[in-house]
């Protein structure tokens, strides 16, 4: 949960500890990771090896509020892009518009909602100030083959990742 100017969050909120879920709809098995979520990779990995078809991450981010001209937008977009071509599976990244000022800070929100295909291509994007909703068809069947094909997931090595389960990066005895 990200604290610092503009953003109090670990004020108001307490960060989970029930794991990454994923659940059935009627459409597809879904993954919702929510906002700071979004800047780890682990999530998203987590929710695809749980069976996710669709990642979908709804979020609030914008300008920094301490600097206007810093724009991370584009980081933004390519993070969750990566989310989607490394687990080979569409994402769905819903962001905020407009502006809000706060305790003297002034954010201004990106919007540029975006649907990532599962190489991680945008094939649908609203801009900064659009309200929008954005549809996109998917094969999910195809999709399974692909993934299946790719060996992405076959071919872990999770005997090898004993640092990521540590806030040090040590290796765990």
């Amino acid at each position: 949960i990200p604290d610092g100017p503009g953003y109090h969050e670990k004020y108001y909120f307490n960060p989970g500890d029930t794991g990454f879920k994923v659940w059935q709809t009627r459409y597809a098995k879904i993954g919702v990771g929510i906002c700071w979520d979004q800047w780890f990779p682990e999530c998203a990995r987590s929710m695809a090896l749980q069976g996710a078809e669709i990642l979908f991450y709804p979020t609030a981010i914008g300008s920094e509020p301490h600097d206007k001209t810093i724009s991370s937008r584009d980081h933004w977009q390519r993070v969750q892009q990566g989310h989607a071509g490394a687990n080979l599976m569409p994402l769905i990244a819903s962001n905020r518009i407009g502006n809000e000022e706060q305790d003297g800070y002034d954010i201004t929100f990106y919007g540029s909602s975006f649907i990532a295909n599962q190489f991680g291509e945008k094939v649908a994007e609203l801009n900064e100030t659009e309200e929008g909703v954005l549809v996109h068809s998917f094969d999910l069947d195809e999709l399974e083959h692909i993934r299946s094909a790719w060996g992405t997931f076959r071919d872990r090595r999770p005997n090898l990742y004993g640092a990521v389960k540590t806030l040090d990066g040590s290796l765990e005895s």
